[in-house]
Formats: C-alpha cells, sequence, structure tokens
C-alpha cells in the first residue's frame, strides 16, 4: 500500500474496502505494522495489538462478502489513548506506578467502535495520569516525551500527545484522545490534525481512567471534520455505567446542516495574521462575523483548583501509599499531593463561579451562534523547554491581549462542544482554529469545519518522514 492510502480520510478508505481494492485484513496489517515500526520513533505507541486486530478483520471481511454493512468504520483501524481500557491488555495510563496494570473490562467507547466493525490495532502514549493537576516538561510520561511528526525536536501536544501524532504521521486513520483543559485540542492543533471535544457527558467514559469527573471527557482525532462526525456518532449516547452520562445520543447529519449565510460567529484573532485569514475564509462563504470577548473570570485558577481537588480525591490511595513519587515529573507529584490540603471552600466557591461562566456563555450565544478563535497562540514547543521557561527570544510582533484567549479553559468549565481544525503554518509548524459552540452543537461546528476544510488544504498536509 502507498503512502496515500496511510493520509487518507476514514470516508476514502471505506469506500476503497467496499470497492474491494484491498480487505479489512489487509488495511488493518498495513497500519498495524506501520504503527508498530513508527510509532516509537515518535514516542507515540503504547502497546501494539496488530495481531488482535488482524484476527477481528478477518470476522469484518466476512461481514463485507456477506454485505452486512455496518457504515463508515466499518474495517476501520484506529488507535486509543492509553487510559482507555481493554480487556486483558496493559492499560498504563502513562504513568509508572502502573505500568502492569491489566483490566479486566473494555472502555464503552472501545465496545462500541468494535460493534461496527473498527478494528483497535494499538494503545497510544500519554502524559502520565493525563496531565494531572500539573506538569512542567514533555518528558512527563512513561514512553518518554512524544515528538511531532513536523519536527521531531517539538512537542506533540498533551496529554493525548500519542493520539494526535499517530493520526498526524498516518499511523492510524483515526484516534480516541480524552480533554479535561485542552488535551484533545492541543496535539491536534500541535500536529495539524482535526480533533472535536465533544458536550460533556455526550460520550461515556466508563472504562477511561478519571482524572476530575466533572471535567472529563472522550473524543476523536481525525484528519477532516467529517471524519470526526462519524466517528462521534459512533461513540455518542448514555451510559448508566457513567454517572456524569447526559443519556443523549448524536447522529451525524450533514445533509440537514443550517446554512453558513443563516450563521453569526464571535470571532478575535489576537492579530495573527493566519486566524485573520481563516477568518476571511469563512466570511467568504457567507459567515457573518462579530467581535466577542469572555467575561472576565479567573478561569485558569478555577480550573486548577477544581482539577487538583478531584484528581486528589481519585488518586489519593496512589499519594498515600508514596508510590506517587515514582512519576516522572516533579510537579505533577507536588501538585497530587497539594490536592489533599486544598480547602473545601476554595473548591465550592470555584464550583460556585463555574455556574456563573455557564450563564455568561448562556448570553453570548443569544446573539451568536458559535465562536472562533485560534485554538493556541503559538506553534508547539520544543521538547527541551520547560513549559514554565522564560521566553528567551521574541517570537513575532507584540500583541494585544486576545478577548478569547481562555476559551479552552472557560470552554471545558462550561461543558461545551469545540473542533479544532488546522488553518496553515507558522515557522514551519501547524497552526489552528478552534471553534466552539453551546452544548449539544456538534453538527453546526462540524458543518463550518466541513466548510473550512472543502475550501481549503491545510488538512491535507503531510509531514516530512522521519528516518530511524
Amino acid at each position: 500500500m502507498n503512502d496515500d492510502i496511510f493520509f487518507a480520510p476514514i470516508t476514502d478508505l471505506s469506500a476503497r474496502l467496499l470497492n474491494k481494492e484491498f480487505s479489512a485484513v489487509e488495511l488493518t496489517r498495513a497500519f498495524g505494522e506501520r504503527l508498530k515500526t513508527l510509532g516509537p520513533r515518535y514516542n507515540a505507541l503504547a502497546l501494539p495489538l496488530t495481531e488482535v486486530a488482524v484476527k477481528r478483520a478477518k470476522a469484518v471481511d466476512d461481514e463485507l462478502r456477506r454485505e452486512r454493512l455496518r457504515g463508515p468504520l466499518q474495517g476501520i483501524p484506529f488507535g486509543a489513548k492509553d487510559l482507555l481500557s481493554f480487556a486483558g491488555h496493559r492499560t498504563t495510563w502513562g504513568a509508572k506506578p502502573y505500568e502492569t496494570q491489566v483490566l479486566d473490562e473494555t472502555a464503552t467507547v472501545i465496545t462500541k467502535l468494535d460493534a461496527l466493525g473498527s478494528l483497535l490495532v494499538g494503545k497510544l502514549s500519554m502524559i502520565e495520569l493525563a496531565g494531572g493537576p500539573s506538569y512542567r516538561s514533555a518528558e512527563a510520561s512513561l514512553f518518554g516525551p512524544c515528538k511531532n511528526p513536523w519536527d521531531p525536536a517539538r512537542w506533540a501536544g498533551g496529554s493525548s500527545s500519542g493520539s494526535g501524532a499517530a493520526v498526524a504521521a498516518g499511523l492510524v486513520p483515526f484516534a480516541l484522545g480524552s480533554e479535561t483543559s485542552g488535551s484533545i485540542l492541543s496535539p491536534a492543533a500541535y500536529c495539524g490534525v482535526t480533533g472535536l471535544r465533544p458536550t460533556y457527558g455526550l460520550v461515556s467514559r466508563h472504562g477511561a481512567m478519571a482524572l476530575s469527573w466533572t471535567l472529563d471527557k472522550i473524543g476523536p482525532i481525525c484528519r477532516t471534520a467529517e471524519d470526526c462526525g462519524h466517528v462521534l456518532q459512533a461513540i455518542s449516547g448514555g451510559d448508566s455505567k457513567d454517572p456524569g452520562s447526559a443519556g443523549k445520543s448524536f447522529y451525524y447529519t450533514p445533509q440537514y446542516a443550517r446554512k453558513i449565510t443563516d450563521l453569526k460567529a464571535g470571532v478575535a484573532g489576537a492579530g495573527f495574521d493566519w486566524a485573520e485569514a481563516a477568518f476571511g475564509v469563512l466570511r467568504e462563504a457567507g459567515l457573518k462575523t462579530a467581535a466577542a470577548k469572555l467575561t472576565d473570570f479567573p478561569y485558569g485558577p478555577m480550573i486548577s483548583t477544581i482539577i487538583g481537588t478531584e484528581a486528589a480525591s481519585i488518586f489519593e490511595p496512589l499519594i498515600t501509599s508514596g508510590k506517587v513519587d515514582q512519576l516522572q515529573d516533579s510537579r505533577q507529584i507536588a501538585r497530587l499531593k497539594a490536592g489533599l490540603e486544598i480547602p473545601a471552600k476554595d473548591y465550592l466557591k470555584a464550583m460556585r463561579i463555574r455556574s456563573l461562566v455557564r450563564d455568561k456563555f448562556r448570553e453570548l450565544f443569544y446573539d451568536l451562534d458559535v465562536l472562533i478563535a485560534p485554538t493556541f497562540p503559538s506553534i508547539a514547543p520544543k521538547i527541551s523547554e520547560p513549559f514554565d521557561a522564560p521566553a528567551t527570544t521574541a517570537v513575532g510582533p507584540s500583541r494585544p491581549p486576545n478577548p478569547l484567549g481562555s476559551l479552552i479553559q472557560a470552554g471545558n468549565l462550561a461543558g461545551l462542544p469545540a473542533l479544532s481544525v488546522p488553518c496553515g503554518f507558522d515557522q514551519g509548524m501547524p497552526v489552528a482554529i478552534q471553534l466552539v459552540g453551546p452544548p449539544f452543537s456538534e453538527n453546526l461546528l462540524l458543518s463550518l469545519g466541513r466548510e473550512f476544510q472543502q475550501r481549503t488544504e491545510w488538512h491535507k498536509r503531510r509531514p516530512p518522514f522521519m528516518a530511524a
């Protein structure tokens, strides 16, 4: 199989499977071997599962021969972040204390994909404990720093690092990641792929490591917005095993999308030419835009308090046993320990202000259908530089603060869906815009993302091959 296969969207691979250009076994073995060979070069692979997937692919081929069709994901390989359990196989959560952990259940999202004939070819690396309350370096992983396929000296993004790198490098057609405060949008933006953070509660977290009960979300990282829609339809739905489940399903219905000329977006580009150019593409398609800003809340301290408190409660046995000291990152260790000392009044105050954040978003969305801003204002950082290192050189012109600069933190606090799509390059590295909408507005975001990608080629760009 040539490289075009490895960088093809799900919709293309599905059509070629149905046309019998190759079998599910052939496709699965090709991706599985590629992931097994190239994944370690990026520190993206946690556990290869090629043979397990190929065995399952034989049954899928039998279904296809008998025309028992289950949708566009049938016969399509995928990877899953290593916080999602797969019964009988290692699930490390990216952390040394859980290096040999084997769980006896399979995450709901993996079970749902399996039922549609999608094939898990590997578990993908992640930041230890999905980042916990905080971490200082890309080295904070059992598998080493995940390298960005566009420049191996730079980071792939966290904490779903392996998921972003694997899709960008053509190691899997799509991957599952998780987000508590940016961990789907970050690797998607830094690696030049498309990532969807669903509305809180739309996708079951049963079988996933918990970091923050009131913030965690599972979502897809794909090549295109359209692919994200198909994957979200497969993994969404109510689940009594997840207390945070919204009990709602999602059906990807691009044929019923609202006309872009009927939509109004609040935008803030913070002076970045590439962001303004992306807004221009959507304006040319008929999107109306207006300047937008977030209400001035302490988003960073709020989300830090909530994650710190909930993570410390979840990992209390790890902390009190002393095994927390086996983690790679010293800040991670210190913040987990400190989380046990956060006063209840601080946590409750953060949760009360969080309800005000939701109220303010409701007011914003009275007049606007969507918010659009840079996913991140900077390119992927170098692996060698700690995240809190002072900047040694100025990068580009000074810019005013972005009125939507806290959109990732604010959107997560309010449980809102978001879509990150690549929109260009800066210093040779991918950059992206994020589209954020009201709860359960995924079809709206996907239709805008699809429109943007039909008018641009950024999502089709491939990173340079990284030699051994």
